[in-house]
């Protein structure tokens, strides 16, 4: 395809399907994508291959190249079909009440699928389904209170961004690592007791030894959302001078 940037392929988003053909197992992108994301939910990302997907297809791995050309946009269209489950959650009149519906989403959908997380603050996602949820996004911080110009938008949405990827990322780790130590954070803490207590002691850190000791295991998702709201509203409802 000529662009203004000289001769580039062409978008996976833009190419037409394969015609279908006289095959024992018919085959499209959405069904290589709906195969490829439940393999990474099971094996996670370093678990996914052409060979793998093309085995649980009962295909032969190069019938796969006409429709997928290489991992990246295998990956795209994964992310895409997962953004397809977000993009309902942000039907609301309300600007607030579709930016938290759509973090919320993005939450539950990064959880269901954790392989979306490590997908999340690269290079951007223009899926159709992606380009929707950003659509919906940027169209409800657009009316808030405190965005007045593109500029505004621009921050307001890169804060909120750098929350729900970094929120979303902290909590997938976690479950990772309680799952391959056999060990969740309190577990941990208290096997670290008896050297905690030693350490606090020493009187050198008497707010951390607050926080271990006085403060509660809070709940994930009530601590998302508390935040979540904390940060929307601080980005929000102060118009900038």
């Amino acid at each position: 395809m000529d662009t203004p940037y000289g001769s580039a392929p062409i978008p996976i988003w833009e190419r037409p399907e394969p015609q279908p053909r006289a095959a024992p197992v018919p085959l499209s992108r959405a069904k290589i994508a709906a195969t490829a994301i439940r393999l990474a939910d099971a094996h996670g990302l370093d678990g996914l291959s052409f060979r793998k997907i093309a085995k649980e297809l009962g295909v032969g791995p190069m019938r796969l190249y006409d429709y997928v050309t290489n991992r990246s946009e295998l990956l795209d269209l994964m992310v895409d079909a997962v953004y397809a489950q977000i993009a309902e959650a942000g039907r609301h009149s309300e600007w607030r009440a579709t930016v938290l519906a759509i973090a919320r989403a993005t939450r539950n959908a990064a959880l269901d699928h954790e392989w979306f997380s490590d997908l999340l603050g690269g290079r951007p996602h223009l899926g159709p389904h992606a380009l929707a949820v950003g659509e919906s996004t940027a169209a409800a911080l657009s009316r808030a209170p405190g965005v007045c110009d593109i500029d505004d938008l621009q921050r307001t949405l890169g804060a909120l961004n750098a929350f729900i990827i970094g929120a979303l990322r902290r909590e997938v780790t976690e479950r990772r690592t309680a799952r391959s130590t056999g060990t969740d954070e309190p577990a941990f803490q208290a096997s670290l007791g008896p050297y905690l207590t030693r350490v606090f002691e020493s009187g050198r850190y008497p707010t951390i030894a607050r926080l271990v000791i006085d403060g509660t295991h809070l709940n994930a998702e009530e601590t998302f959302n508390h935040n979540l709201t904390t940060v929307l509203d601080g980005i929000t409802d102060h118009p900038r001078t």
